[in-house]
């Protein structure tokens, strides 16, 4: 524990109170002698961040469970890594930096349960580099992280439907082996057609014409 404290750079009593709140894992137990490792020193490095970041121990308390009932990333990405998008290792506080402010128990929660984010070790993953950019970017025009979640649970849902309707339709017209050589051109209507809807909503409503 004293050795854990130094590195850490904090006195051993501010770790017994962060292992009395369960901020730490318990240690490795062989007979009276515990034992600490790299794990709990990159979450004591953790905790210190994140209290700069201006995060209460409670809140820190509240993050940590969230993390840790996360799903792995293995499990998240299945059978192998996405084919066209980059996943992001993130520590929490890199996270933390994201979304300045907005990185509640909740968001991570709901972050997780959408499998935007996963877990590996003491690092968060985040499974599409251009979603993280993007959730980021709307979050500093003033969007809140949790409408922005919102928002992409219903997406899922509608990408999921139009993913679907072509995996069907090339299925029935093509050979398995053309499919991912025409999946662009299933893309490339999506992005057509969410362009012209974008635009009929956008465009301004013109009102009734007169006589």
């Amino acid at each position: 524990m004293e050795e854990l404290a130094e590195a850490a750079g904090i006195t051993v009593r501010t770790l017994r109170f962060y292992r009395e709140r369960g901020l730490i894992p318990p240690p490795r137990r062989e007979g009276r002698i515990a034992w600490y490792d790299d794990h709990h020193l990159a979450r004591l490095r953790t905790i210190a961040a994140l209290l700069e970041r201006g995060h209460t121990l409670s809140g820190i308390a509240d993050l940590a469970a969230a993390f840790e009932s996360g799903r792995d990333v293995g499990e998240v990405l299945g059978l192998g890594e996405p084919t066209e998008e980059t996943p992001v290792r993130l520590t929490p506080e890199e996270l933390a930096d994201y979304f300045e402010g907005e990185v509640t128990p909740e968001n991570l929660a709901a972050a997780l349960d959408l499998g935007y984010l996963a877990t590996d070790g003491d690092e968060i993953v985040h499974i599409s580099r251009r979603l993280l950019d993007v959730s980021a970017a709307l979050v500093k025009e003033g969007v809140p992280l949790a409408a922005v979640l919102a928002a992409g649970r219903e997406v899922r849902v509608h990408a999921d439907a139009l993913a679907s309707l072509f995996t069907d339709l090339l299925r029935t017209h093509a050979t398995d082996k053309d499919i991912e050589r025409l999946r662009p051109l299933a893309k490339s209507v999506v992005d057509a057609e969410l362009s012209m809807a974008l635009d009929r909503r956008l465009r301004p409503d013109p009102g009734p014409s007169g006589d």
